[in-house]
């Protein structure tokens, strides 16, 4: 059985590697990194790198897959509580609970999710982030957040509306420096999301 300095010590070790990957994206763009580049920058020689992944891809897609398990388990957590608010008359008075959770776990991971969602990240990122946010709250899970049978519009077309709407918003707000704190950002997009953009915009009362 390993010990808990050993666990330690490999949490460290992937830190410091995922650092040195954000760190090269916003410096060089993910192309062009090479494992040399950052095994040479997280100050560790090649074996250890390898020990725990196969490449830079398998690096990206393993950091990715956490970030989306972790706001997976935060929205499936928080469905019971979504369900509820939407049958009050007044939902976006306050700002969803998952929305506000969701915003808090990004605010720790701003740095990573800024260099993956930017021009220099990893371009299919989004295209895997629209497809785990369709199993999330649509899939066949019977605890899906929305049911095929209750859609009005072909689901495929919702679930990428969705999807690439909140994406660009927590784009904007990664790139423009994330000034406005996860409540803040939660009540934004509530307003948006529930009511629709025209509502938003102040055109529909």
């Amino acid at each position: 059985m390993r010990d808990s300095n050993t666990d330690l010590r490999i949490i460290r070790t992937k830190e410091s590697i995922r650092d040195a990957l954000v760190e090269l994206i916003d410096e060089k763009g993910f192309e062009a990194i090479t494992v040399k580049d950052i095994t040479t920058r997280a100050k560790i020689n090649r074996g250890t790198f390898y020990a725990h992944y196969q490449d830079k891809f398998d690096l990206m897609t393993k950091c990715e897959e956490e970030i989306m398990l972790e706001m997976s388990r935060i929205a499936k957590q928080n469905f019971p509580a979504v369900i509820a608010a939407l049958e009050t008359n007044s939902p976006t008075e306050t700002p969803l609970a998952v929305s506000v959770s969701i915003f808090e776990y990004l605010t720790e991971n701003s740095d990573f999710m800024r260099a993956v969602l930017g021009p220099k990240g990893d371009l299919s990122f989004q295209t895997r982030m629209k497809d785990f946010m369709w199993k999330t709250l649509f899939g066949n899970d019977p605890n899906a957040l929305i049911k095929e049978e209750n859609l009005l519009v072909p689901g495929q077309y919702l679930a990428s509306y969705v999807a690439s709407a909140h994406i660009g918003v927590i784009q904007q707000w990664l790139n423009s420096g994330s000034n406005e704190s996860p409540q803040e950002m939660a009540q934004i997009i509530t307003t948006i999301t529930v009511n629709g953009p025209f509502f938003a915009a102040g055109l529909k009362k």
